[in-house]
Formats: structure tokens, sequence, C-alpha cells
């Protein structure tokens, strides 16, 4: 059997906000819909389920993210994911500089967790909240061969 990994699936209170930023971390935005109705209450076991959906992608588009925004039911806020908890846990994006992504993420709001740490010289990667209180981590790899 033959697998492939669509994407990852985040809900977010403010759509646009996190298209926002995403886009200019250098995702692009390749759909956006409103999805409603029987087969979407079926496929994700939501009645009501309506929300407004934007599918975004990385350059080499190899990694998608499907934001997703609920009309109805309203969405619950709960608290942001901490680095230990069991359960979806963060999503990661490699990028050429990290000092850059850092100052757009700033300009969001985003900072690191803690600060900028070097993983055995191979790495200098981070954990920040993005929008929505989304763990998110960014590295820079060192060793470019």
């Amino acid at each position: 059997m033959a697998i492939t990994l669509e994407n990852v699936g985040i809900a977010v209170r403010d759509l646009e906000a996190a298209i926002s930023f995403f886009t200019d971390l250098g995702l692009t935005v390749v759909g956006r819909d409103t999805v409603s109705g029987e087969w979407t209450e079926t496929a994700v076991g939501l009645d009501g389920n309506h929300a407004h959906i934007a599918m975004l992608q990385t350059p080499d588009g190899g990694g998608r993210l499907e934001l997703f925004e609920y009309v109805h039911p309203e969405a619950i806020e709960t608290e942001p994911t901490l680095p230990h908890e069991i359960g979806m846990h963060r999503v990661a994006f490699s990028v050429d500089d990290l000092d850059e992504a850092l100052e757009v993420a700033a300009r969001h709001g985003c900072r690191p967790l803690r600060g900028v740490a070097n993983y055995r010289d191979v790495y200098r990667l981070t954990y920040l909240r993005g929008p929505s209180g989304i763990l998110v981590m960014l590295a820079e790899e060192l060793r470019k061969d």
C-alpha cells in the first residue's frame, strides 16, 4: 500500500492572520473555500460543520498546511499545547535564514519561547508561538554541503 502525507490541518481563530503569518514565512496559498453540508459533517464527524479553509504549500511543493476557521459550531478556545504534552505537537519548517524568519515572525508578534539553540553544529533552531498559539519550529541547517 502506497501512502503520502497530504497535509497537516490546524484550526485557527483568525484565518486571515494565520494566512498572513505563513505566507510571510514563504508558503503560498493554493486554495481557499468555505465548506459545509452533509459531506463535511460525515468526513469530519461534526454535526453542523461549517468552516472557512485555506490550503497553503511550501515553495518546494512537498509540504501543505490546511488552515480552518470554524463558523459553526463555535470554535473552542484551549490552552496552547506545551512542548511535552501528548497529542498533536507542532509544525516544523526548514528555513535558509533563521534570523530573517524570526524577523518575519516578530512582525506578527511571534517570538521564540526561550531562544535560539544550536544542535550539534548541524542546526540552529527554535520554537515559537504562531497565530492562535500554534507551536512552530524553525530550523536552519548549518552544514550546507
